[in-house]
C-alpha cells in the first residue's frame, strides 16, 4: 500500500470478452481500424501488442490509448514504417518484431504481385531501419529475417513469414522469463518506480520492466507502483497506468520532476526501467529522463534495475557515447493537442532517449539471468548465453 495521503485509487481490472466480439470496423486511410469493445485486446492472461493475422500485421494503436482501444491492420511496408515513426507501435522488443514482420510483409506482397522478392526485402529493410535509430532491436529483427531468406528454396517466402511469426511467440516467452528472473530480486512489500512504458505494449506481451512487476504481483511482493508521466508524450500516464490498472495493481502517476524527491523521501524501494539499447560496457540508452532517475536512485541508495532481453544488448556498440540519440519533433514540446503553448520563435530540445552510465546500474535483468555491471563481464556472459542452445545458461541470478 502507498502511504496515506497519496490520493491512491484501487483499480479493478476489466473482464475480458472473446476476441472479435462486436468489433466496429472503420476506415483510417488505407488501414482497417477496429474500435474494440471492452476487453477486445486482451487474450488469455494479457495483451498482445503486435501479431500477424490474415496475411497482414495487426497492432494496437498506442497513440489512441487510453481513450480508445483500437487495433489497426498494416497492409504495406510504408504503413509499417509510419506506425513505427508515429509511435503507434513502440518499445524495443516490439520494434524488433515489427521490423521482422515488416520484412515478411514486403516479401509476401512482392510474391503476390509478381515483383522481385529480393529487391522488395532490401527496400523494406532500408526503409524500416531508418525510422528509429536508437532502438537496436529494430535493426536486429530486420537483419535476422532478411538474413534468413533463401530465394532458391521452394516455399522460401512462406518459410520467411513463418520465421517472422515465430518471433512473436518467442518474444512473448522471453518477456515472461525476464519477469520470473527479475521478481527474484524483489522483497515482500516492494514499492516500485518505473519510467515511460516497458510493459506489454512495448513488447509482444508481458513487457520487460512490467513483466517483473507482473510476476512480483503474482507472488504477492508488490505493494504499489509509481509511474512517471514521461513527457512529452506521456507514455507513463497513458500506457503504463493503463496496463497496471488492467492487471489490478495499485498504482499512481507522478510528474517527472517529482520523481527524484519521491525517491529521496524513502517511498521507493527499487527503480525498474526498460532499455532501448545496452552498450557492450553496460551503458544503457532508454527514454529521456532515465539518467536523472538513475542519479537520484544512486544518491539515495535505491537499486536501479534495467530489464531487457539479450537482443537489446549491442556488443558492436562499445559504450553510450556511440549510441545515436533520436531527436523528435519540436512540436511535441511546443504544442499541446495541436495548440502552440510556447511563444513563436521558441526552439525546443527534444531527445527521445538519454544514456545512463553502467556505474549507476545495479543490475540488468535478461531472460537468462541477472548481469551486474562492474562485477560481471557483460560481453563474455552474453556471448556465452547466445552460443548455448535453448538460450544459454543463467548468467548469475542473484538476489
Amino acid at each position: 500500500m502507498f502511504p496515506v495521503g497519496t490520493g491512491r485509487r484501487r483499480v479493478t481490472p476489466r473482464v475480458s470478452r472473446p476476441v472479435g466480439a462486436r468489433a466496429l470496423r472503420l476506415p483510417v486511410g488505407r488501414r482497417r481500424c477496429y474500435i474494440p469493445p471492452v476487453g477486445f485486446l486482451w487474450e488469455g492472461d494479457g495483451v498482445r501488442t503486435i501479431d500477424w493475422a490474415d496475411g497482414r500485421i495487426r497492432i494496437i494503436d498506442q497513440t489512441r490509448l487510453p481513450a480508445e482501444e483500437a487495433i489497426i491492420s498494416l497492409e504495406s511496408v510504408e504503413e509499417v514504417a509510419e506506425a513505427i515513426s508515429s509511435l503507434r507501435v513502440r518499445g524495443a522488443p516490439a520494434l524488433g518484431v515489427a521490423g521482422a514482420l515488416g520484412v515478411a510483409l514486403a516479401a509476401r506482397l512482392a510474391q503476390e504481385s509478381g515483383e522481385d522478392v529480393d529487391e522488395a526485402i532490401s527496400r523494406a529493410a532500408s526503409l524500416l531501419a531508418s525510422t528509429r535509430p536508437t532502438a537496436v532491436n529494430l535493426k536486429w529483427g530486420i537483419d535476422r529475417i532478411k538474413g534468413s531468406y533463401e530465394p532458391t528454396r521452394p516455399g522460401a517466402v512462406d518459410e520467411l513469414v513463418e520465421r517472422a511469426r515465430a518471433m512473436v511467440a518467442e518474444d512473448e516467452k522471453i518477456n515472461r522469463l525476464i519477469g520470473e528472473v527479475g521478481a527474484d530480486l524483489l522483497s515482500e512489500g516492494s514499492r516500485v518506480l518505473t519510467h515511460c512504458n516497458a510493459g506489454a505494449l512495448a513488447c509482444v506481451a508481458h513487457g520487460t520492466a512490467l513483466s517483473i512487476v507482473e510476476v512480483g504481483h503474482e507472488r504477492g511482493l508488490i505493494s504499489g507502483v509509481t509511474a512517471t508521466e514521461t513527457r512529452p508524450l506521456l507514455q507513463g500516464s497513458r500506457l503504463t497506468a493503463w496496463e497496471l490498472g488492467r492487471m489490478g495493481i495499485e498504482h499512481r502517476v507522478t510528474i517527472d520532476s517529482g520523481a527524484a524527491g519521491l525517491i529521496a523521501s524513502g517511498e521507493i524501494d527499487v527503480v525498474i526501467t526498460g532499455a532501448d539499447r545496452v552498450a557492450a560496457n553496460g551503458d544503457v540508452a532508454n527514454k529521456v529522463g532515465t539518467y536523472a532517475l538513475a542519479l537520484a536512485a544512486h544518491a539515495n541508495g535505491v537499486p536501479f534495475v534495467v530489464a531487457a532481453p539479450l537482443s537489446t544488448i549491442d556488443l558492436d556498440t562499445p559504450d553510450g557515447n556511440s549510441i545515436p540519440i533520436e531527436q523528435r519533433s519540436a512540436s511535441e514540446v511546443l504544442e499541446v493537442n495541436g495548440t502552440r503553448v510556447a511563444p513563436e520563435g521558441t526552439q525546443a530540445y527534444n531527445p527521445a532517449f538519454d544514456v545512463t552510465p553502467a556505474s549507476l546500474v545495479t543490475a540488468i535483468v535478461t531472460e537468462v539471468g541477472t548481469i551486474r555491471p562492474g562485477e560481471d563481464d557483460l560481453r563474455d556472459l552474453v556471448e556465452s548465453a547466445r552460443e548455448t542452445p535453448g538460450g544459454g545458461p543463467s548468467v548469475g541470478v542473484r538476489p
